[in-house]
């Protein structure tokens, strides 16, 4: 009877085992349908940041959405990858894929709670299941695809390879997903140079990055680090001395303003070097070296380029790793540059006030940490107004902030003495407690500062190897942080007279000669519906006779307005846009004054064009650009060279390159030209940049009201040019030209920027004669005061006697004049000059 019945008890056991074993295979069964494929992890590409560099490898920019970079596993360190393993799967290299010791401790704890969120058990290889495949629900159905999931990645893939897809994959905090990006955001380093602290910090992390916040929660994110170096200590990964010295460090984690993305003052040499010291010092001392802001404007034109070529997706995590043309050394020096010539102009026009006024309450420092800065001026601090006296005035500094932002605790003080606020007016009528000012320190003392303002006048300044139109330097404005809007890009403004030596290449290419004499007259123009046109010259004056050397030396408008009139204006206009200047310049006579509007980007290019010897460049800013593989989809150099690609030198000739760059100008033409620049410089508009003591050809520019003042200049190997005007065009005052406001910021940039090189003199081409002639007259010359050697094309020469360009006798003759002939003066109105 008992063995019947306890058979009748084990049948229906066995049938209901048999029965519910058969409805969890079903379930099973069911859900397995629903889970995706793992093959889409063999060709998984995770979103990677893109990387834009400077010639030198500096990185100037990042751009992502989720700040990654993908590291094989063979690069990742050994100690990194066994504090991950040691906390959050210690059983990662023997388990299938689940790990059933977890899942049960987790099971009871969840059994235990009362709706609250699910404890998780799940191993490494789940969490890949979960991140790449799965959603982040939790509940049982999406656990159990999970682990079927994870069994089956586990029979697909190493254990090397689903640590790989996990460690490049996972969230770290602060922006960071991935071991590489999170050291370089937590500790400014790359993985290789990370430390046991630092390495169980990031696995430390993994659990909750907010919970384990660096600032915010200190104490929590140092214990649960303890705990990590425990685990790795108990698991023997570490050394009991490693693991005791390691928990005695302190996190180490940098704040945004501490990162390593800097100019090092140690990359530099020579007499840069010292300029870079006697300039930024105080600088590297507060921030540990120059940052990258210093090259915003550059790198946000290269993101729009990027953006073009790839579009945002690509952009933004396609890993694309962009080599640009920018030169740090000449980048930073290019901003400081425009910066002085920016500030010395807007100090000469006086105090305009405060950036704002606080409320002084009994800790002045937290609401001046609310005013906004200048983030890339890194010169300047902020500072508020404590109190003003006959001798200066007292101030507070800015307090920073930490990494979870809060105003730090420090409060520092120092004086504004009335000599460095001078012309701003006396201590009392300029400042008053509680105004909010930008301040310069002044040594190294660090409490002694000059009295700075945000000038409203900006500018630009681009720099250019005039052999390839690689840019080197750019600077869009004073500030990027103040204003984006790139003025040497995006500004559309009238050249003026820098556009001049065009004119006269024109000229040059088509039968003149710099010794051709152009009557500098009064001339009417009459411009049908618009009236008479009466070009004038900056000084109200007319000359007579000139030769066009003396044409473009000192910027002549009414000798250049009969020139192009002699020529045809739709000559002139095929010129301009041969040079890359226009597009569709109007052949209209203004024109050739400059009054089309163009860029700064644009000029540079086309001066290159006599700096290389006739030949167009393309302005680039980008040198190379490689996918996440390394592999190079985009080169700019687009010479050839044959014998480039030999595996070994075999006693075979140099390779050639071959220069397949547009000829569109003369050689001799462009040496023409720029041996007439070179006059600007020697006794011209531009006599300041004589300073810099080196062969520098160029030409000034200025519009009418001086609303806008241009320079443009060269050496054998370097182009530059700056402008200078309101954003809303306004004048800059009367006297305000070229000459006086943009010569001698080129003059300052280019004195340090050529300090280092020997003294070049530009090549004469072959096929020029060097001829002594009268500069003033054009005429042949043995000797004497005025005497200079002019360039002459084969077949030309000085003349004798000449013919005066746009004058004619009373039978239509070109009027001819002896060397003595008297000048006309005469008066005239109207133009650019």
């Amino acid at each position: 009877m008992v063995l019947r019945f306890l058979g009748y008890i084990f049948g229906i056991g066995t049938v209901l085992f048999l029965t519910a074993a058969a409805a969890v295979a079903w379930y099973v069964s069911d859900l397995a349908k629903g889970v995706p494929d793992y093959d889409v992890l063999a060709h998984y590409e995770p979103p990677v940041m893109s990387r834009v560099h400077a010639a030198d490898g500096e990185l100037i920019a990042e751009y992502a959405r989720e700040r990654r970079m993908y590291l094989p596993i063979q690069t990742i360190p050994e100690r990194l990858r066994l504090a991950v393993i040691a906390t959050e799967d210690q059983n990662f290299y023997t388990h299938p894929g689940i790990d059933l010791v977890g899942i049960a401790r987790a099971a009871m704890a969840n059994l235990r709670s009362d709706g609250g969120p699910l404890e998780g058990g799940s191993t490494i290889t789940q969490q890949v299941a979960k991140n790449f495949l799965l959603t982040a629900d939790q509940n049982w159905d999406r656990k159990i695809q999970e682990a079927i999931l994870a069994i089956r990645i586990e029979n697909a893939y190493s254990k090397e390879k689903i640590l790989e897809l996990y460690l490049n994959e996972v969230n770290f905090g602060m922006g960071a997903y991935g071991v590489a990006a999170a050291s370089l955001t937590y500790f400014g380093k790359s993985v290789h140079e990370l430390s046991l602290a630092e390495a169980a910090y990031l696995a430390a992390v993994l659990k909750g990055p907010s919970n384990y916040h660096p600032f915010r929660y200190p104490d929590a994110a140092i214990e649960r680090r303890n705990y990590v170096i425990g685990r790795m200590v108990a698991e023997g990964y570490a050394t009991a001395e490693e693991g005791a010295f390691a928990r005695s460090e302190p996190l180490g984690v940098v704040t945004t303003n501490e990162a390593p993305r800097v100019f090092a003052a140690d990359s530099f040499h020579g007499e840069f070097s010292e300029f870079f010291e006697a300039n930024y010092a105080d600088s590297i001392a507060r921030t540990g070296g120059i940052s990258t802001n210093v090259a915003s404007y550059f790198a946000e034109e290269v993101r729009r380029e990027l953006l073009t070529m790839y579009g945002e997706e690509r952009l933004y995590g396609g890993g694309l790793s962009v080599r640009t043309s920018l030169d740090p050394e000449l980048q930073i020096l290019a901003r400081k540059s425009l910066m002085d010539g920016l500030v010395a102009f807007d100090t000469s026009h006086g105090w305009r006030g405060p950036v704002t006024t606080i409320e002084m309450g009994a800790d002045w420092g937290v609401p001046l940490a609310e005013v906004p800065g200048l983030y890339d001026v890194i010169e300047w601090r902020q500072a508020v107004v404590l109190g003003v006296t006959g001798e200066g005035a007292e101030i507070g500094l800015k307090p920073g902030r930490d990494g979870a932002g809060r105003v730090l605790a420090d409060r520092l003080t120092g004086t504004i003495p009335a000599t460095e606020m001078r012309w701003a007016g006396s201590p009392a009528e300029a400042l008053h407690v509680g105004d909010v000012v930008f301040v310069e320190p002044l040594g190294q003392s660090g409490s002694t500062y000059r009295l700075r303002q945000v000038p409203q006048l900006n500018g630009a300044l681009v720099a250019m190897h005039p052999q390839t139109g690689r840019v080197l330097a750019m600077v869009g404005g004073f500030s990027f942080a103040e204003s984006q809007f790139n003025r040497a890009t995006q500004a559309m403004r009238q050249p003026g007279s820098s556009f001049k030596p065009v004119v006269y290449a024109a000229a040059l290419d088509n039968g003149y000669t710099p010794s051709s004499v152009v009557m500098d007259a009064p001339i009417e123009i009459d411009q049908g519906s618009r009236g008479i046109w009466r070009p004038e010259n900056y000084s109200n004056e007319f000359y007579g006779p000139s030769t066009l050397r003396t044409g473009i030396e000192l910027s002549r408008n009414v000798m250049t307005v009969r020139l192009a009139n002699d020529m045809g204006m739709p000559l002139v206009s095929e010129y301009a846009e041969r040079f890359g200047i226009y597009e569709d310049l109007p052949p209209l006579l203004s024109m050739a004054l400059g009054s089309g509007e163009t860029t700064v980007l644009r000029m540079v290019a086309a001066y290159a064009v006599f700096a290389n010897g006739g030949r167009q460049v393309r302005p680039t800013l980008i040198d190379r650009i490689q996918d996440r593989f390394g592999q190079t989809i985009f080169r700019y150099e687009d010479r050839t060279c044959a014998e480039c690609s030999a595996a070994a030198w075999a006693n075979q000739p140099e390779p050639t390159i071959v220069d397949n760059r547009q000829q569109i100008l003369d050689p001799m033409t462009a040496y023409q030209v720029t041996s007439m620049m070179e006059g600007v410089v020697q006794r011209g508009t531009a006599t300041v940049v004589r300073d810099v003591g080196r062969p520098i050809a160029g030409k000034t520019g200025t519009t009418n009201d001086y609303n806008d003042a241009w320079f443009i200049g060269f050496s054998p190997n370097l182009v530059v040019g700056v402008f200078l005007g309101f954003d809303t065009p306004a004048s800059l005052g009367s006297g305000n030209t070229g000459g006086t406001l943009a010569a001698p910021i080129f003059a300052e940039f280019m004195k340090v920027a050529l300090a280092d090189e020997a003294p070049t003199p530009f090549p004469v081409p072959q096929g020029i004669s060097l001829i002594p002639i009268d500069r003033r007259t054009g005429l042949r010359s043995e000797g004497g005061n005025g005497v200079i050697l002019e360039a002459f094309k084969p077949g030309t020469a000085p003349p004798d006697s000449y013919s005066i360009i746009g004058y004619t006798d009373e039978l239509g003759r070109p009027l001819t004049v002896a060397p003595e002939a008297d000048r006309a003066v005469v008066l005239g109105t109207g133009g650019l000059y």
